[in-house]
């Protein structure tokens, strides 16, 4: 099969060269500085150093639209901000399309009350391209490696979740077909934010017993929104879920909980995402998913108190006493 993957950071350079070997492969760079580094060094040090590039993997540049136009399978592997530029330079192909991306986008202008998912963005930038996601608990420096990972394929097209498992799953990478995009999108999306609320309790030492229930109580609130957004809460209890959930909120090669634990040590916002080098998406949608909570009347207490640490409302012990001072109430309210 002809992959091509739009997006030189870590995950989309992961994923092509995990897939290489079994496809061809090409990797798309947007940037012509790198793209020179990645062609004549054979490796992309600034996202992934000291992992080789297969012999067959091609680096190709141009227009995406032009670099996708013979595969038979493209990979967005943009952040969610590009994510609409980048769809809406795709339209016009009739080839499957997924990305990689998980988070909401900040609304776009004064006509939209709250962010989008990705595949509503999808569904007004290019609603004729046969698209979903591949979402998962997945460390790109692992994939890369070719460490064992489980991931899912989701997609309203029966032919789109279809392509991904015959393009992904092999002896390193299993993938898991499932049709609840709101779910696995949510899911996706959410674990990032609580993440940042456990790399926070992490960095406070406030124990294990803490984190536990800082996952636990996080994923009751990912779960209430994805429900109320019409997924189904089993999907959840399942890799893009649960899973997504405790890899992000507990590795140490999460960006996310990395955040939460600088900022404990007293970092600036500012300051913790500039040392870190790589898009931490849980920075830049968190605030978008308490916003589309409360349209639709979904509380969710630990991600409402990320947001207040992240816009200097609040120190990190505020957030912890407001957490721990809530009213008591039944487990599954």
């Amino acid at each position: 099969m002809k992959i091509c993957v739009l997006g030189a950071g870590a995950w989309g350079t992961a994923l092509a060269i995990n897939a290489t070997g079994r496809h061809e492969v090409s990797l798309w760079a947007r940037d012509a500085a790198q793209l020179a580094a990645m062609q004549a060094e054979r490796e992309n040090r600034r996202y992934l150093p000291g992992v080789a590039f297969p012999p067959s993997l091609r680096i190709v540049g141009g227009t995406a639209f032009d670099a996708a136009r013979a595969a038979k399978l493209v990979i967005v592997a943009t952040p969610m901000a590009a994510l609409r530029e980048q769809l809406q330079a795709l339209r016009g192909l009739r080839v499957p399309v997924a990305w990689l991306c998980k988070g909401v986008e900040p609304a776009q202008g004064s006509g939209q009350d709250t962010g989008l998912l990705a595949h509503e963005i999808q569904a007004q930038v290019a609603p004729d391209l046969p698209a979903g996601v591949l979402s998962g608990p997945s460390f790109a420096l692992e994939v890369a490696r070719g460490q064992p990972t489980a991931l899912v394929a989701a997609s309203t097209h029966a032919d789109v979740r279809q392509a991904l498992v015959e393009a992904f799953h092999g002896p390193s990478l299993r993938v898991y077909a499932n049709d609840d995009i709101v779910g696995v999108e949510v899911g996706g999306a959410v674990k990032n934010v609580l993440a940042i609320a456990t790399g926070l309790a992490d960095g406070l030492a406030l124990g294990l017993n803490a984190r536990a229930a800082l996952i636990t109580r996080g994923l009751a609130e990912m779960t209430r929104l994805g429900c109320a957004l019409g997924a189904r809460a089993d999907t959840f209890m399942g890799l893009s879920g649960l899973g997504d959930l405790v890899l992000t909120a507990t590795g140490d090669l999460s960006r996310n909980r990395k955040v939460g634990l600088l900022l404990a040590q007293g970092m600036s916002l500012a300051e913790a995402v500039q040392s870190l080098g790589h898009v931490a998406e849980g920075v830049y949608c968190a605030r978008t998913v308490v916003q589309r909570a409360a349209q639709l009347g979904v509380e969710m207490p630990i991600a409402s108190g990320v947001v207040a640490l992240l816009d200097g409302g609040a120190r990190p012990a505020d957030v912890v006493a407001a957490l721990m001072g809530r009213e008591p109430t039944a487990e599954l309210g």
